[in-house]
């Protein structure tokens, strides 16, 4: 069994599968890097420095988050705004602001502050919930996403989105309602086609028909195809794999990083990561369904699911079902910002697991 110091209340299930991801991330990486140790000390680093993040976070109570929710929404819209005004531009993108000379993305903010505010506004009249209440947390949910599609991120902007609908189904709204929502916005997407970035109009076409621009635009997305179908049953074996080693495949520590796992292991090194993934998401829920506060389930719903969608968006991008949208592979790409705010939410989950702990210790004394 695992020994954790110090009386620390934890989760230990979850936290042994998340260091098992870790263990992955790590064995992966020095491949994706072309055996840079350096990339895997630095990643080493990060997570050491989130597995504490997570535990010291783990020890708050959602009582603590729900008062303080209101006050991360709104001075996470501030930076948001702040961005639009003031923020540094890299890629083409404008989505960091420098704040003292720390440079960070506050969209990283909101992935955490609007599931929060969401649960916290529905909480207030959790035993009476009419169409008002839904409808503003529907602009909760439409402003913090648009601010983001603004930057432009599509991505983030997709998981930010989920974020906030998957609080409002475990807040008992009904999947026909969210998904008359869902339609509505599908209807609206020739408008939307009339303002995307010229970037973005080209990742929907290459999606439709990578072959038209084998060398340009649809390079990345064959190439991660040719990687994931090469790999085959068993796989290459680990840094065997050709499409990573002789870097054909691009953004393959990062973004494509599933595409390299694809290759050198094979279906069954796929199979094995999924599992992890389940195992991870399977816990997530137990805690949800067993959490008795209405907030904490909200949010605790919300943590688990979107972290599903991290999953679903970057395996369903590099293997062509969906267009590249810049989402890593959770607790695996090479990173440090997005796995920070994913560890964070973990320890959120873990906090409202120890709550409840503690709330059936008490009914039973």
């Amino acid at each position: 069994m695992l020994s954790v110091p110090f009386n620390l209340r934890i989760d230990r299930t979850l936290l042994i599968l998340l260091m098992m991801m870790a263990g992955a991330s790590l064995v992966v990486l020095y491949s994706a890097s072309n055996q840079d140790l350096a990339v895997v000390i630095k990643q080493a680093t990060r997570f050491s420095v989130a597995f504490i993040m997570m535990l010291a976070i783990a020890q708050i109570s959602p009582h603590t988050y729900k008062r303080w929710a209101p006050l991360m929404y709104v001075g996470g819209l501030i930076l948001l705004i702040l961005v639009l005004i003031l923020g540094t531009t890299g890629k083409g993108a404008q989505r960091w602001i420098n704040i003292g000379g720390f440079q960070f993305q506050p969209s990283e903010i909101m992935k955490l502050a609007l599931p929060l505010m969401v649960a916290w506004w529905l909480s207030l009249n959790e035993n009476a919930l009419r169409f008002k209440h839904w409808s503003i947390a529907f602009v909760l949910v439409a402003v913090a996403t648009l601010l983001i599609a603004k930057q432009p991120d599509l991505g983030t902007s997709i998981l930010i989105a989920a974020s906030g609908l998957f609080v409002l189904y475990f807040a008992g709204l009904s999947w026909k309602v969210i998904g008359a929502g869902i339609a509505t916005v599908a209807a609206s997407l020739p408008a939307l086609w009339m303002v995307m970035h010229d970037y973005q109009k080209q990742r929907v076409l290459t999606f439709l028909n990578p072959e038209s621009d084998p060398l340009g635009s649809g390079y990345h997305i064959i190439q991660s195809k040719i990687a994931i179908g090469s790999g085959g049953i068993e796989g290459k074996g680990w840094l065997a794999g050709t499409q990573s080693q002789l870097n054909f495949l691009p953004e393959q520590h990062t973004d494509f990083i599933f595409s390299v796992i694809s290759e050198e292991f094979g279906l069954f090194g796929v199979i094995a990561l999924l599992s992890l993934y389940f195992a991870i998401l399977l816990r997530g829920l137990w805690i949800t369904l067993n959490t008795q506060m209405f907030f904490a389930r909200c949010v605790a719903g919300s943590i688990t699911l979107t972290f599903f969608t991290y999953i679903f968006v970057n395996i369903g991008m590099v293997s062509g079902l969906l267009p590249v949208v810049g989402v890593p592979l959770p607790l695996i790409s090479y990173g440090g910002t997005s796995m920070l705010t994913l560890m964070a939410g973990f320890g959120i989950l873990m906090g409202i697991y120890n709550h409840q702990q503690r709330q059936d210790r008490q009914n039973h004394v």
